[in-house]
Parts: C-alpha cells; sequence; structure tokens
C-alpha cells in the first residue's frame, strides 16, 4: 500500500508545484501551456493575485512530493512532510475554489469557462489528496 500511495503523491502533486514554478518564473509559457489564465480574460487585480500566489506555492508546495518521495524511499519521516504538505494543499484547493466561485458570483471574470471547470476539477483533487495526505500522517504518528 506504501508503493501506491507514494506513486498517487507524486503523480497528484508534482503537476501541482510544477505548474505553480512554471506560473511563476515562465508566465507566457504556463499561460500557452493552460497552465494558468491569460491576462486577457481575468481582472486585473485577479490576475496580480495569481502571480503572487505562483511565487509563494512554488516556495511551500515541494513539501508534498519529498512526503511521496520518502515513502518511497520508505522513511518514517514522510508523514511529517504529508501532513505539513497535505495541509497545504488541503488550503491551496478550498482557497482556489472559493475564491474563484466569490468572485465569479460578482460577476468579475476569473478565466474562459473550460479554464474555470479544469481549475475546480484539479484544485478539488488537489484538496482531497491534502486531507488524505492529513489523516494518513497522523495515522502513521499514531501508530
Amino acid at each position: 500500500m506504501e508503493l501506491v500511495w507514494g506513486v498517487l503523491i507524486l503523480v497528484l502533486s508534482v503537476p501541482c508545484w510544477a505548474g505553480q514554478a512554471v506560473s511563476w518564473l515562465a508566465p507566457g509559457t504556463a499561460e500557452r501551456w493552460k497552465l494558468t489564465e491569460s491576462e486577457a480574460t481575468v481582472e486585473p487585480a485577479y490576475y496580480g493575485d495569481v502571480r503572487g500566489e505562483a511565487v509563494w506555492d512554488t516556495f511551500t508546495l515541494w513539501t508534498m512530493p519529498v512526503a511521496g518521495v520518502l515513502l518511497l524511499a520508505g522513511s518514517e519521516t514522510w508523514a511529517y512532510f504529508g501532513l505539513a504538505g497535505g495541509a497545504m494543499y488541503l488550503y491551496f484547493g478550498g482557497r482556489g475554489i472559493l475564491s474563484r466561485t466569490a468572485i465569479r458570483r460578482r460577476g468579475l471574470r476569473v478565466g474562459d469557462p473550460d479554464a474555470v471547470r479544469t481549475a475546480y476539477i484539479a484544485l478539488a483533487m488537489w484538496g482531497l489528496l491534502g486531507a488524505a495526505a492529513v489523516a494518513t500522517g497522523a495515522a502513521a504518528l499514531a501508530a
């Protein structure tokens, strides 16, 4: 089970962290690859927010991929990274969904409909991954 969970953590978390890193370091490339919204499809303040979010996420979301690597390596320290990374991914997913929803309800643009749908799916997936990592990390530490 540890092998499956470790691979799942890596498969789901690396694209999130790497996507945010590309969004920060090469925003034009991130827009072409559809990793982020183009400036033309969103409100200016929202565009600024996601730019700052990409920088912060690059510095913080690496913890979940590290948890996956440590789990695959058989290290018990994976649980600490799983707790920290899981909490961040849970926050990232929840904040992303709720802020987009609140902004859209006010009639403001947060991206074209396909991009918004994709974002909701990805954010929900990362939020669920975060919740699962917190639960399994806590269980591993309690054992």
